[in-house]
């Protein structure tokens, strides 16, 4: 990949990088994004195409999704509104501030994408960790995808029969497993076979419209309940001191915008770090009132015996509910296609790299690879989706992975990009911008550290 006279970082045209595979592997650029080629001339001239207002929306389009399902099931591990909402508040700090140091790293490297600002900041092995990284997040949210659609198909068919509590059994074709599988083969893959996911940006508004459906639907059902609900204790504080930990997945994995966002500030009429901290900032806000108000009022509603997703603890027959089940289920559907778009993206480019093959030389072979990487990742996102019902289990292991893109990347890029500078003197201000780095890189380590332990030692062996 050719760099510009911004890079930092020159081993990034270690392991023979080429300009070819770098333009394959353009990704993670939200599909509703428009940039102009990367140049040294086009970068900062206002070039972009996108307007602050239509950059917030964006980032609050790429924030906001099928995770907020679980923000009610986040507060009660936390240990309650209070608690819940101060880790968000907490954790929002960290979030933001992230999202403005990928905004300066992609100035000062030139670079577009969240992975190649990275590999130019950071060099070679962080800047493969980072493209793995994003390789396993990408085929974790698939795999949640693919259980949301059918804890929702549970229930609308569940409301479809005479008996709901037996419509999981009494015949194979409500088999959770079977509506699954037709569903993922019949609309799923044949969206995720195409070479390009350009056709895909008008679902964008739709994903959109629906997470404030779901977000809608969930606030009045607290306020104006259906029915008494059984007395069911409130947790008000967490069970453990290492339980507030486990609400961290499900805020990081709701937050984490910052994969798509180098692309997004990069398409703005005018990227500037100062009026990107100001979109990322409206962004972040709207998106937290929308999680909070999900979380708190999914909690409040059904206390400590809330599902881990939320839309499962409401009864089958409630028509405005199953409304924003079919909401969900259609942003699942068209969101699953763009994820694997990215993580298929981020194996081309490292299959690339490796061989060392030109674009121009592997046409042919492009389309046989792509349709076996397609089939592969498919099959094995649907078999674990249907082997792995808890959603909260996939959130626990990805959610983790997720501090990564949110606190240890930044963090390295921060590190990297103040040690690069050449100073006679270290300004106080130097030191405390390198320490907010160092911090960074701590906490997100340790999130995912324990987060995924846990997952593992204890979720995944229950």
């Amino acid at each position: 990949m050719a760099q510009g006279s911004g890079s930092i970082n020159s081993d990034y045209k270690d392991w023979e990088w080429s300009a070819d595979a770098g333009e394959r592997a353009r990704l993670l650029q939200s599909p509703s994004v428009e940039t102009v080629p990367k140049s040294g001339e086009s970068q900062g001239n206002g070039l972009g195409a996108t307007s602050a207002l239509g950059a917030v929306f964006i980032v609050v389009n790429a924030a906001l999704g099928a995770g907020l399902l679980n923000f009610p099931a986040a507060f009660s591990m936390a240990g309650g509104v209070a608690a819940g909402i101060a880790l968000q508040m907490c954790m929002l700090i960290f979030i933001i501030g992230g999202l403005v140091i990928l905004a300066y790293c992609s100035q000062a490297s030139n670079e577009r994408t969240y992975q190649e600002v990275v590999w130019a900041v950071c060099g070679k092995v962080p800047g493969v960790l980072c493209e793995v990284a994003i390789a396993v997040y990408t085929f974790g949210t698939c795999i949640a995808f693919l259980i949301i659609i059918g804890d929702q198909e549970d229930k609308i068919i569940a409301a479809l029969v005479t008996e709901p509590e037996e419509a999981g059994s009494s015949c194979w074709y409500t088999d959770r497993k079977f509506t699954i599988s037709i569903t993922a083969f019949l609309l799923i893959l044949p969206l995720s076979i195409p070479k390009e996911i350009g056709f895909q940006k008008y679902a964008s508004s739709l994903s959109v419209i629906g997470t404030w459906y779901v977000t809608a639907v969930i606030i009045i059902k607290y306020i104006w309940p259906d029915k008494e609900l059984e007395p069911v204790e409130i947790p008000t504080s967490p069970s453990t001191w290492t339980a507030i930990f486990n609400a961290m997945p499900t805020i990081c994995f709701g937050f984490q915008c910052h994969v798509s966002s180098v692309p997004v500030f990069n398409s703005m009429k005018q990227p500037e770090v100062k009026t990107w901290g100001a979109v990322v900032t409206a962004a972040m806000v709207i998106a937290l009132f929308v999680y909070t108000g999900t979380g708190v009022c999914g909690f409040l509603t059904f206390r400590a015996g809330v599902e881990q997703d939320v839309l499962l603890s409401y009864p089958s027959n409630d028509i405005p509910v199953a409304i924003a089940r079919a909401f969900i289920i259609l942003c699942v559907l068209t969101s699953y296609p763009i994820l694997h778009f990215c993580g298929r993206a981020v194996l081309e480019g490292l299959w690339l790299r490796y061989t060392g093959v030109t674009v121009e030389e592997d046409v042919v072979r492009e389309r046989r690879r792509r349709l076996l990487q397609t089939i592969s990742w498919f099959l094995l996102t649907l078999l674990l989706a249907l082997f792995i019902p808890d959603i909260g289990k996939v959130i626990s292991v990805i959610g983790g992975l997720a501090a990564c893109f949110i606190f240890v990347f930044p963090g390295l890029c921060l590190i990297q990009a103040k040690l690069s500078e050449i100073q006679e003197t270290r300004a106080i201000s130097w030191w405390a911008q390198v320490s907010y780095g160092v911090f960074m890189v701590t906490l997100g380590a340790f999130i995912f550290g324990q987060t995924t332990a846990n997952a593992i030692f204890v979720d995944l062996t229950a």
